[in-house]
């Protein structure tokens, strides 16, 4: 073999300044690559040996070795795959962008197709240069008639190539680190990269430090294999204890016979885990396994709720598996990790083109070989097959939650508050998944019951009257039916189902049972219902339910709906019957008084005869009003506590004729307290809406204290 120089193929001087700066996101993914290139090396070495053009030698154990010297600065990639022949490093080394994963796919795409080649881009190797000063390669291929290549470059552009002397089939890449990458000639650097990237290579990864003390491990004789290095055969004594007979005589016994140990070099533990739990058939993994695995790679102690094992060879390939965690209750704190793999390669976390948004709040691995990666492997190229994948994700996931409710759904009971904020915030984000789960959709109820929206409808729900100029509407259409034909009559009644179906029913929740405790004693000493939404999600999600119909009872009528929280009226169950002219005599001197002691001209104050005298005051804001309030306060644009003068009042004060404060203030308007009682009928009432600024709660307890100094 004679000795050749040359330079590299390329069809820009400018191509290496490209790859050290721009194609590679993460310099750290220098170390993926190359490894990756090892395992190609290695599939292609046991294709072959299947298909009777290669023979593995006796006891062949796949492996690929990284051997950091930090007295060198170097690092060194070995494995025991195909290696190459003189040509080939020309072909596939000296000719940037050619793959030769692409060649040798396509050369044998139609004789075995058992194992996955990871590399598709000849550019992988280069990345070698984002960080070492120059590379060599020594190689053998597996042909019997072939000479060891050596094979050498300096900054990536001038080559030489020579006879080499490497006396194994396979490849090792050694490279001399620039002085700005030298955190890569360090073993536990090399290993944190190795454990991002290639946890889950199929093929075994050993760490070694060629310049390192030995390591060493003791165990025991009998243990010892054939491959162990003894450096020291131990004898461990028998332990002995004196034990005290019945009869007060003394002996000494045995308590732990004498040990045979051996003393050997440590052995080396692989960096990967070569078949992952994603890669086994879902019948062959108990729960132990599916948690172990969690754990695991998440690094959460805490059990995930329940999983999906996504395993599907058609119309393409994929596997995985999806956790649901048992989570936070705000959702902003929400943030889960879903780990991308192609063919066992690590690629990246939460790629949005793959995972569907909703789903990236969970945790959970995905590996897809046949996913259009870019050059650096680090990014999908834009494709329409993209997109299958990610319906088919949502309709898996669709698919186990509906499962679920269907045929054990006191577990769906039992874990709905931490898979709620998945499911509404798929709903949300995903017209096809809020189709698949809408009937699986349930809410929790005053009475810690569960039940969908159109169950509370059935029994709870409040049917909003129509309006005066609709009912006229409707008398017109009756007069008219009166005097048309049996057929117009037929094609009325119809208009007037729809009419019905298209009615509208109140549905009242909570969001703050505490806070809003005075108001949901009311609903139950009335024995009505409510629905409980206290996540911060529940707020757009029911603005989405509000724009859709539901269909209630067996006949599948369809109705809308309007969400409204327990303060923002004052139902008719709650109030007693009352003379309305006295009620509105009351009302405008209580309005007169409250607004003079509060200084508030803008208040709004009514007055209702509760059947509760407890009851002195209470706020209600209007639905649209605090919806507006909250999405304000969402986008920091100011707290509800200070927003009176935006809105002009922050609620209707709402006072009770037949408690014995109320009835006190309007019989003596002038006492010396009432300024004082007023303040603080209102600021109760506020306290039961919503929080009181700090000014208003200063004042609160400063007054609070002063009244119970009176008492005494």
């Amino acid at each position: 073999m004679a000795l050749e120089k040359g330079s590299l193929s390329i069809e820009s001087e400018n191509m290496f300044p490209i790859i050290k700066k721009w194609l590679y996101s993460d310099h750290d993914i220098f170390i993926r690559e190359l490894i990756s290139n090892g395992c190609d090396a290695i599939t292609k070495r046991k294709k072959l040996d299947a298909m009777g053009e290669a023979t593995l030698p006796d006891g062949f154990k796949p492996e690929i070795k990284v051997i950091v010297n930090t007295t060198e600065k170097t690092l060194s990639f070995v494995d025991n795959g195909i290696g190459m022949t003189f040509d080939e490093v020309k072909e596939y080394i000296n000719q940037v962008a050619f793959s030769g994963a692409t060649d040798f796919l396509e050369k044998y795409k139609d004789k075995d197709n058992a194992d996955q080649i990871i590399g598709h881009f000849g550019l992988g190797f280069y990345s070698a240069f984002m960080v070492a000063e120059s590379v060599s390669i020594e190689t053998l291929s597996y042909k019997g008639d072939a000479e060891p290549v050596h094979w050498e470059s300096e900054g990536g552009i001038d080559f030489t190539m020579d006879k080499g002397v490497r006396d194994e089939v396979g490849t090792t890449i050694t490279l001399f680190m620039a002085e700005d990458s030298l955190e890569f000639a360090n073993e536990y650097r090399v290993k944190e990269v190795l454990e991002k990237y290639c946890s889950f290579m199929p093929v075994e990864i050993f760490v070694e430090k060629e310049d390192g003390e030995p390591k060493y491990e003791t165990i025991d004789e009998a243990d010892l294999r054939d491959d162990d290095t003894v450096v020291e055969y131990i004898t461990e004594p028998a332990k002995t204890e004196e034990k005290e007979n019945e009869d007060g005589t003394k002996e000494t016994v045995e308590i732990s016979p004498e040990k045979k140990k051996v003393k050997i070099n440590a052995r080396p533990v692989s960096v990967s885990d070569t078949n992952p739990l994603w890669m086994c058939h879902p019948n062959e993994c108990s729960d132990e396994d599916y948690k172990d695995f969690y754990r695991k790679v998440f690094k959460d102690y805490r059990e995930p709720l329940f999983w999906i094992h996504l395993n599907m060879d058609y119309p393409f390939n994929l596997k995985g598996i999806l956790y649901f965690p048992k989570v936070n209750t705000q959702y902003d704190n929400l943030e889960g990790v879903i780990k991308l793999y192609n063919s066992q390669v690590f690629i990246a976390d939460n790629i949005k083109e793959v995972i569907p948004e909703f789903l990236m709040l969970l945790k959970g691995v995905i590996d897809c070989p046949d996913l259009p990666l870019n050059v650096s492997r680090s990014a999908l190229q834009n494709d329409g097959f993209v997109k299958k994948i990610s319906d088919y994700i949502t309709k898996k996931v669709a698919d186990k939650l509906s499962g679920m409710y269907k045929t054990k759904k006191e577990d769906y009971e039992k874990y709905w508050d931490d898979i709620s904020p998945f499911i509404k915030f798929g709903c949300l984000k995903d017209d096809k998944f809020r189709e698949k789960m809408k009937e699986f959709i349930i809410f929790k109820d005053l009475d810690n019951n569960y039940i969908t929206l159109p169950e509370y409808v059935e029994a709870d729900g409040k049917l909003i009257e129509k309006s005066e100029e609709t009912e006229e509407t409707e008398d017109k259409k009756d007069d008219t039916a009166a005097e048309t034909t049996a057929e117009n009559k037929d094609a009325d009644d119809t208009d007037k189902e729809e009419s019905a179906e298209n009615a509208t029913f109140t549905v009242y929740y909570v969001n703050d049972l505490t806070q809003q405790g005075q108001y949901v004693n009311m609903f139950r000493e009335q024995k009505q219902n409510a629905l409980i939404l206290s996540h911060t999600i529940d707020q757009p999600f029911i603005s989405q339910l509000e724009q859709s119909e539901i269909e209630v009872g067996s006949d599948k009528k369809k109705y809308n709906v309007k969400f409204v929280r327990v303060d923002s009226e004052i139902t008719e169950e709650s109030v007693a019957e009352a003379d309305e002219e006295e009620i509105k005599a009351m009302q405008e001197k209580l309005s007169e008084i409250f607004k003079k002691a509060l200084g508030k001209e803008n208040l709004n104050v009514t007055v209702k005869s509760f059947k509760d005298e407890e009851i002195s005051s209470m706020l209600t804001v209007s639905e649209e009003t605090r919806r507006m309030q909250d999405m304000m306060k969402m986008y920091s644009m100011g707290d509800t506590a200070g927003m009176d003068d935006m809105f002009g009042s922050s609620g209707d004060l709402v006072l009770n004729s037949n408690n014995k404060l109320v009835k006190y203030i309007i019989d003596n308007p002038e006492a010396e307290n009432v300024n004082m009682f007023c303040e603080q009928l209102y600021d109760l009432a506020v306290i039961a809406n919503r929080p009181l600024s700090a000014e208003a709660m200063q004042k609160f307890i400063s007054r609070s204290n002063k009244i119970l100094g009176e008492l005494l």
